[in-house]
């Protein structure tokens, strides 16, 4: 059987979309009709991706969903399925209400798919630009259980509460960052437009350059004469890092500079913590097994290095042992961590332990953001204090003796 791309409309007149399941496209346009559906289009989705659903998702992967869609998406599909409105009735109502194009259409063809059959799960896991794995497996388990208005406002809770965490982090950064623009643009100005000039009039009255202009004229030298060069090597330098970056390996490497960085490895090894610490209280709160809850929170804990580390805390779970003991031995994993996870396994009460853990390490993300914020000016003021200086050497030490010359 092949799989067939379609879109059309139903007896309402509401337009859906979907995959399904057919022989020939004859026999595709056939089910369609037999549905109920008018069809507008009918394509087989070849491997090489001509189908609908292929381009879909690489649309999806080059739109941005925004968190606060997401969010408001999620609530709204709460607040109507407590309601007792029916799945496809809710999907009508949320494709009518989104903003967000993307989001739109997507609802859209996970309809469709509910139309042709599929659970919610499956045809939200046609789509993993919008929803993450965390998000599919809540899904899932409150298909199981039944439950999928509390698991929905749980996935709530756990989206805004690494929104606020993500906007911290940004806040912190933006200054230094905006400041470091500023000083290469200033650095570059300087080293390009100001030095030579002066150089200019050093070298026609003869006066020895120090070792501040020489270095400043070679590197104007670089960038005047190897510009394209070096445009060249820049761009390939960054293109082939993003490439490597993508790689799992290049993940890694990252991630494991990210924590060993001062200042900043401290924080996102807490924000991993407590990122860890919700999820796996809030899969335990939903019933989802053990072994299953840990394969999720490997894809999600947001840290390739600790997710390493924790496929090896899961695997000896597997063969019989409990978590404390192989969270001990793991190497980013705190001490809090091991021994909170350690008395809730003791006592039989380890979804409390872990909230407790992802309270804690809220707060300590937000006293290591302002710790941050309050380090940063400090050293940025000695970065910005190190370049006017090299400058004011390079151009006022010749010109000393330039006027120790004229007297």
């Amino acid at each position: 059987m092949a799989t067939f791309f379609y879109r059309g409309i139903d007896e309402s007149g509401v337009k859906v979309s979907g995959t399904m399941e057919a022989d020939s496209l004859e026999m595709a346009e056939s089910i369609l009709l037999s549905r109920g559906y008018i069809p507008s289009r009918v394509a087989a989705v070849t491997a090489g991706g001509g189908g609908g659903s292929f381009w879909s998702r690489i649309n999806e992967a080059l739109s941005k969903v925004k968190t606060s869609d997401l969010i408001l998406f999620t609530k709204q599909f709460r607040s109507m399925m407590q309601a007792g409105v029916p799945v496809l009735r809710l999907l009508q109502v949320l494709e009518n209400q989104t903003q967000n194009k993307t989001l739109r259409k997507v609802v859209l063809e996970v309809s469709g798919d509910i139309r042709a059959g599929s659970t919610l799960h499956n045809a939200m896991k046609k789509h993993p630009a919008i929803f993450s794995p965390l998000y599919l497996s809540m899904i899932n388990a409150g298909e199981v259980s039944g439950t999928i208005p509390e698991i929905l406002g749980r996935l709530t809770d756990i989206i805004e509460h690494e929104a606020k965490i993500r906007e911290d982090i940004k806040s912190a950064l933006q200054y230094p960052f905006i400041v470091l623009i500023a000083l290469g643009i200033a650095f570059f100005v300087l080293l390009t437009m100001v030095v030579p000039k002066f150089v200019v009039i050093f070298q026609k009255a003869g006066v020895a350059l120090p070792l501040p202009t020489k270095i400043c004229m070679i590197l104007y030298s670089a960038i005047a004469n190897w510009w394209h060069l070096l445009l060249i090597v820049v761009v390939g330098v960054v293109i082939g890092l993003r490439f490597y970056l993508k790689t799992p390996l290049g993940r890694l490497t990252l991630d494991s500079l990210l924590l060993r960085l001062p200042l900043f490895g401290p924080l996102f090894q807490k924000a991993a913590m407590s990122r860890f610490a919700s999820i796996f209280a809030i899969l335990q709160a939903s019933g989802v097994p053990v072994m299953r809850a840990m394969e999720v929170l490997s894809a999600t804990i947001g840290n390739s290095a600790i997710s390493r580390e924790f496929d090896r805390v899961r695997e000896r779970v597997q063969e019989g042992q409990g978590i404390a003991g192989p969270l001990g031995a793991a190497k980013h994993f705190t001490p809090m961590v091991v021994d909170m996870v350690a008395i809730g396994e003791e006592s039989g009460n380890i979804e409390d332990m872990l909230r407790q853990i992802s309270i804690h390490y809220d707060d300590e993300v937000g006293y290591a953001v302002k710790r941050l914020s309050d380090a940063i000016g400090p050293i940025l003021m000695v970065g910005l204090a190190g370049v006017v200086g090299f400058f004011a050497m390079a151009i006022f030490m010749p010109m000393w003796d330039l006027t120790k010359m004229a007297k």
